[in-house]
């Protein structure tokens, strides 16, 4: 009886380390970098609008962009607040940001384009453009995903994954769920972009 009650306990016990592993390893603080592709440019790519409108990302050619995937019911969700802080500094320099609400991580973007909206409006004052609610990773990831991990980059691995693009809209780097947007290593990285 002991022994059915030690295996069993084993069993839990590898079961919750499995579970909790990936989520671990995707809030671990870690930076990829990447060199610039030689052709190719996000700004080129076609999506849509929060509100469903189709648009490319044209709008934002010639800026140095920080492409983050965003949603309203996560741990990081404050990380909102951070982000409109950067952008607030640094727009007047050509930096913008363009979030993805995603639904892919535990569910943690379950609302309508309304509700993202109004969550961001009311709890940040958002003002960053935001885009479709997306799949941002694995096979049926969207286009500006598809193009963000082409040259090798990880997908994202939790919500608010960072993808920095430069200004001629090549991905130079990629910064872990928990780097926060006031990192200094992320700001000296913007910066840098901004400032070749």
């Amino acid at each position: 009886m002991k022994i059915i009650f030690i295996v069993i306990a084993i069993i839990l016990v590898v079961g919750v380390a499995f579970t909790l592993y990936p989520m671990r390893r995707a809030l671990v603080k870690e930076t990829q970098y990447t060199e610039p592709a030689t052709e190719g440019s996000l700004w080129t790519l076609e999506t849509e609008t929060l509100a469903g409108e189709a648009t490319t990302l044209l709008p934002w050619q010639n800026k140095v962009a920080l492409v983050v995937n965003v949603a309203s019911e996560c741990g990081l969700t404050p990380q909102y607040e951070q982000l409109e802080a950067l952008y607030g500094e640094l727009k007047d320099q050509d930096f913008v940001v363009l979030a993805f609400p995603s639904n892919q991580f535990k569910g943690q973007e379950p609302g309508t384009a309304a509700e993202i909206r109004e969550f961001c409006d009311t709890n940040y004052n958002i003002t960053f453009p935001m885009f479709q609610k997306s799949v941002v990773a694995g096979d049926e990831k969207n286009n500006i995903y598809q193009f963000l991990t082409a040259s090798g980059l990880e997908d994202p691995t939790w919500n608010f994954t960072k993808y920095l693009v430069n200004r001629e809209g090549q991905v130079i780097a990629r910064f872990a769920p928990r780097t926060a947007p006031d990192d200094p290593e992320l700001k000296a990285a913007v910066v840098g972009a901004l400032n070749p």
